[in-house]
């Protein structure tokens, strides 16, 4: 382990990339860019990182906001249940901490939306606390240099790898170590194409030298995911240039996100029927627990005066302002282009 630890520092010295959030020490940056992190790659999560910043500086500016500004800034990246915990978290901290983030693991896991990972990210990153990271890449490097077989998305797993993660940290340089550990897996341990190669720790990598590389880490296969079927009316004001919209109130995905006239059907049969003899644009929308089977169907307002109580019209302006998802936002900019 200490041979795996020397290598493993003097690699990120020579390789790490030059990240805004690896230039503080400020738990509401950290916690910031975990969070986005957790929702897409470095390169995407950059300008999110930089628009939230920018707007909300402090952790006590973005308590402030409201739920639509925060999820307008979020839009894009999906899975915005976590933009709202986001928020929630936000006015957690400036209500219970007066505005500054506990320096503990411990009362850092109590925040809502802070798992294990993050808590320990912002207690090793911003306090040296020695607590052991556990992402994506770290499981990654820690199954294959052991040839670990236990699948990572199981209770057992997470134990496993846990306790190994806490056994192989650098105590004395906690964050330096975490953040090795992560950008090691990003960079030279990928998922795929690993470089292998130029791998410094080569020698001790157990799945190398028995060619289960490509098997590793393991995960548990996941239950299919629910299918389901929307039919959505976009009705618009061509003389005016407006769209109607409504923002999405139920307990559902998307909550309080703006959409269209929305019909959902409960099979795929009576969705063809359906969407059969109209002009529908039809999209299949992946989410991690649901398959979206979506039809788009433009017609003309005025013709449906009684249709549009529960909706109301907005111009392309307003339209850009707020938050909606990424699917609704691909449709108005590739087919409504007139209204602008």
């Amino acid at each position: 382990m200490v041979h795996f630890r020397t290598q493993l520092i003097k690699w990120y010295d020579k390789h790490k990339r030059d990240l805004p959030w690896r230039h503080t020490r400020d738990p509401y940056k950290i916690w910031l860019s975990e969070i986005i992190l957790q929702q897409t790659r470095v390169a995407q999560g950059l300008s999110y990182y930089q628009k939230f910043v920018s707007t909300h500086p402090t952790v006590s500016s973005l308590a402030s906001a409201s739920e639509e500004e925060v999820l307008s800034l979020w839009k894009g990246l999906g899975y915005y249940s976590r933009a709202r915990n986001l928020l929630k978290t936000a006015r957690q901290v400036q209500d219970e901490f007066k505005g500054k983030f506990p320096s503990t693991y411990n009362e850092l896991i109590k925040l809502t939306g802070v798992g294990p990972y993050t808590a320990a990210a912002i207690s090793s990153f911003c306090f040296d606390e020695p607590r052991a990271v556990l992402d994506g890449n770290v499981f990654r490097v820690l199954s294959r240099l052991y040839d670990i077989d236990t699948p990572i998305n199981t209770t057992k797993g997470q134990k496993e790898f846990g306790e190994l993660a806490e056994a192989m940290l650098n105590s004395k340089f906690p964050a330096k170590h975490n953040q090795a550990m992560m950008e090691f897996g990003a960079l030279q341990c990928a998922p795929k194409n690993p470089q292998c190669p130029s791998c410094p720790v080569l020698v001790e990598c157990v799945s190398h030298n028995k060619g289960t590389i490509e098997a590793r880490p393991q995960k548990v296969k996941k239950v299919k995911k629910k299918k389901r079927y929307f039919l959505y009316t976009v009705f618009i004001d061509r003389k005016n240039k407006k769209v109607y919209l409504k923002k999405r109130t139920e307990k559902d995905i998307w909550l309080n996100l703006y959409d269209f006239h929305l019909v959902e059907y409960k099979s795929q049969e009576d969705f063809d029927a359906r969407i059969k003899s109209k002009r529908v644009i039809t999209k299949k929308h992946l989410l991690t627990h649901q398959t979206l089977y979506v039809g788009f169907l433009l017609v003309d307002a005025k013709v449906h005066e009684g249709e549009l109580k529960h909706l109301r019209p907005y111009d392309m302006r307003e339209v850009k302002k707020l938050p909606m998802p990424i699917l609704h936002e691909k449709y108005i900019l590739e087919h409504l282009d007139f209204l602008h």
